[in-house]
């Protein structure tokens, strides 16, 4: 055995013992304490250090396989990564929960203290974020040689406080106390360009000369697959500046404008998604997507060229799948590379460009596929333009040579109608070999919708793979009580195969299962009546109905419907309190863009109804209504097993997918939604008696579009929707501010985009059969034990595989292999 070896050996776990000897030596080297002078928050760090040790030899074991069997590999570009709290994870993945647990029992520290003091890593927002996590997990857990490009963010969105019902934002200091799962690794370093001119020499070469360059420095966080057997890489890209100080300005005493480059550069990767309401900030949202897409094309193509000599073969050994239209420009810097750096020529460039590329899609509404004007594009990007307009051509004579029908404008990369502007979403498209949508539903109204015209160019582009949740995360880690009660009853292989999970179907009959797995649910939610408790004082019972709907904050999604329907129902038991009504307990979570007024407006409503509903002695606990502040994965794991009713009831033809609905499903929780995303694959599988469904379809809302549709008189037409909106309009709930809540009125009564009026009294119609469904226990226990047996196709590891077979071309082991410890 040599001394190498020796070392990895001695810092393998077997036990508790082994535990205690790791973080006891992380606590002393590595923290700078030592146990009796430690708090909580260097526990955490010492159990993390010890853990990410477990993870090393696994992961250079998986870089080496890569490289000696020379493998396919995926690069996942993606604005953001919300992967939450890995510790737990990782603990439970590599099957060490039993020994860390009884270590730190005998060290004197409270394990379960210690998981909740590690900070949520601040580099996502929503369900764009979590998926881009939950792939990182499944394909680990498949063994695909993969990294995940994003940017670390120093500060994330923002931390989200509420005073007086109103969000407010702070920064959020995830980093404070550093992340201890990261390696830097200062040798990794990108120069990346900014602005300046192009100059074209006498030979016909373009050559970029930048007027600032600015540097990418990569740190890696190890991701680890189930039973740890491989380990994955997510590069975050941090902002460098290539001078820290203007030596002579600061000589001269201008200290501050000395340091501006300095600043500059590291404000890029400080706040995900900045207000892009102004120049400035349109500005900085184009610097972010280049920056980390430049250094990650940069750096997967140093790793390609490190055993490869043949650039030309680069599709054959590289898959990039663009996560939205974010990392769009990869179209162009792609090709920027092949031709300024490695003296590719355009076609060939482009070939390989888009052999290389996918783009998964994950929206319908064109505002949100990005769009640049070309005075920003060219002052930011001038030699990107170039070659955007070269694909563009391009493009176009494929449109005319196809003898369609067509307005060649609407096809264009670069719109040159009143709007003049690149759009992103078209680049996207014509530069990748793949494009897919996240739910078969999805899948079709792309073609319909915002790419009917470039479909019928590229007629076998678009497919559609649906969405998927990690088991792992999302019921083995975050549901101990029903998880433990599934492996006991069908054993384990649903961890590894969630498909398998279908087996507790049966026992949906068992009245003595059935009464397990409602004390399974109801030990969640006195888990969460405890949180909400600390969180925001609200004392709730936990035998009521929990009601959730906790995503980002927009009206598509229609928190203002769920709202308005607690104002229903609230008014309903004030006028019969006598009545036997149904207790339930709404619980909302998320956040609202900074420059999304009308969000915000929602989130202050939802507020202020609570402050009277709660404060009502009349309705006591038959109704109460809670805002959690700072949604995150954290939150979510509290709330997801606690849900007894998902809210998916988002405008159908808006939602291309959704995840939080198959989260919620899984752990047990009906769901009341549109037939929307991929609520219609939930609703086709576990059945339509077992979900809740109502309202307009999509293609009810997309006949309102061309027709018209008139909610001024569907409001006076409705006595009761006509009084939600008089008392929210007339400052029933804002008496201090009458006026406070009208625009919301005035957007329902005249605007209503969003189809919120249309779907009100189908909605209640629908609550109201909840209410009936939900006091009849087994029943409704039964109903949720088939939603949770019938939903393991939305797995994440399946999605996966669906994009390594249909997009990327990238063998996977079945689940069999997974469960048994293939590779």
């Amino acid at each position: 055995m040599n001394a190498a070896t020796a070392v990895t050996l001695s810092r393998r776990i077997e036990d508790a013992e082994d535990v205690k000897r790791l973080i006891i030596e992380k606590l002393k080297y590595a923290v700078g304490k030592d146990p009796e002078h430690s708090v909580r928050q260097d526990w955490s760090a010492a159990l993390i250090l010890a853990v990410r040790d477990q993870l090393v030899d696994h992961w250079m074991a998986s870089t080496r396989r890569a490289y000696e069997q020379d493998q396919k590999r995926v690069y996942y570009l993606s604005m953001e990564f919300l992967i939450g709290r890995l510790l737990k994870d990782t603990i439970i993945n590599l099957g060490l929960e039993a020994p860390v647990r009884e270590a730190l029992t005998e060290l004197g520290a409270d394990y379960d203290e210690i998981l909740r003091s590690e900070p949520d890593a601040a580099l996502g927002n929503g369900g764009l974020g979590r998926l881009a996590a939950c792939f990182l997990d499944s394909m680990s857990t498949l063994g695909i040689p993969a990294h995940g490009y994003g940017i670390r963010y120093e500060n994330g969105l923002f931390r989200q406080s509420i005073h007086d019902g109103w969000q407010a934002e702070e920064p959020e200091d995830w980093l404070v106390t550093g992340h201890n799962w990261e390696f830097e690794r200062p040798e990794v370093i990108y120069n990346i360009p900014f602005g300046g001119e192009v100059i074209t020499t006498p030979e016909g070469k373009a050559v970029w000369h930048p007027a600032e360059v600015m540097l990418a420095a990569a740190y890696d966080t190890p991701i680890a697959g189930w039973r740890g057997r491989h380990v994955n890489t997510l590069r975050l890209w941090a902002g460098k500046p290539a001078k820290r100080v203007d030596l002579d300005r600061f000589n001269r005493g201008e200290y501050l404008s000395a340091m501006e480059a300095a600043v500059r550069a590291e404000t890029v990767s400080r706040i995900l998604y900045p207000d892009d309401t102004t120049e400035e900030g349109k500005n900085l949202r184009l610097r972010q997507e280049f920056f980390f897409t430049s250094a990650s094309l940069q750096d997967l193509l140093r790793r390609y060229l490190s055993s490869h000599d043949d650039i030309s073969k680069l599709p054959e050994k590289v898959a990039i799948q663009l996560n939205d239209t974010h990392p769009a420009i990869a179209v162009a810097e792609l090709m920027r590379l092949l031709v300024d750096t490695h003296g590719l020529s355009m076609e060939v460039a482009f070939q390989l460009t888009r052999e290389t590329l996918s783009y998964t899609n994950h929206t319908l509404m064109p505002e949100a596929l990005e769009r640049w004007s070309l005075q920003l594009f060219g002052s930011v990007l001038p030699r990107h333009l170039d070659i955007i307009r070269w694909i563009d051509e391009q493009h176009l004579r494929t449109a005319a040579a196809a003898k369609r029908t067509l307005d060649l404008e609407r096809v264009r990369i670069v719109d040159h109608t009143n709007g003049q502007g690149v759009r992103m979403g078209h680049l996207a498209f014509v530069g990748s070999h793949r494009v897919n949508g996240v739910s078969a539903l999805h899948a079709d109204l792309m073609k319909q919708t915002v790419f009917q015209d470039l479909d019928s160019l590229y007629p076998s582009r678009i497919l559609g793979v649906t969405n998927g949740v990690t088991p792992r995360r999302w019921l083995h880690s975050c549901n101990k009580p029903l998880s433990d009660l599934l492996i006991e009853t069908i054993g384990e292989d649903w961890i590894g195969d969630l498909e398998a999970i279908e087996a507790v179907a049966p026992y949906a009959e068992d009245a003595a299962f059935r009464e397990r797995f409602r004390a399974a649910k109801h030990e969640n939610k006195c888990r969460l009546v405890a949180e909400i408790q600390s969180r925001v004082g609200i004392h709730v019972s936990p035998d009521a109905m929990f009601d959730v709907q906790i995503k980002r904050m927009h009206e598509y999604k229609r928190q203002l419907l769920n709202i308005m329907e607690a104002v229903a129902q609230y008014f309903a038991i004030r006028n019969d309190p006598a009545a036997d009504w149904t207790p339930r307990v709404k619980i909302f979570g998320g956040k609202a863009a900074p420059g999304y007024e009308m969000a915000k407006l929602i989130i202050k409503l939802i507020n202020d109804v609570a402050r009277a509903v709660n404060s009502d002695p009349v309705i006591g606990d038959r109704l109460k209504i809670v805002f959690l502040p700072n949604y995150n994965v954290s939150t979510a794991e509290r709330i997801i097993p606690a849900a007894d009713l998902s809210e998916q009831i988002s405008t159908a033809g808006m939602e291309a997918s959704g995840t939080g609905n198959m989260k919620l499903a899984l752990n047990g929780a009906l769901t009341i939604g549109t037939l929307d995303g991929a609520n219609v694959e939930i609703c086709d599988r576990v059945g339509r008696e077992n979900i809740h469904i109502f309202g307009l379809t999509a293609e009810d809302v997309a006949n309102y579009r061309i027709s018209g549709y008139d909610s001024r008189a569907v409001i006076d037409g409705n006595e009761t929707l006509k009084t939600v909106l008089d008392a929210i309009g007339s400052g029933v709930f804002s008496p201090e501010d009458p006026n406070r809540f009208r625009a919301i009125v005035d957007r329902l009564s005249y605007d209503d985009y969003f189809f919120v009026t249309a779907d009100f009294a189908a909605y209640l119609d629908e609550q109201r059969k909840v209410d009936r469904a939900f006091m009849d226990k087994e029943d409704w226990t039964r109903r949720t034990i088939l939603n949770t047996a019938r939903v393991g196709w939305f797995s994440a590891d399946r999605a996966i595989r669906d994009y390594a077979r249909e997009i990327w071309n990238v063998e996977t082991p079945s689940a069999k292999e997974i469960n048994q410890g293939g590779e």
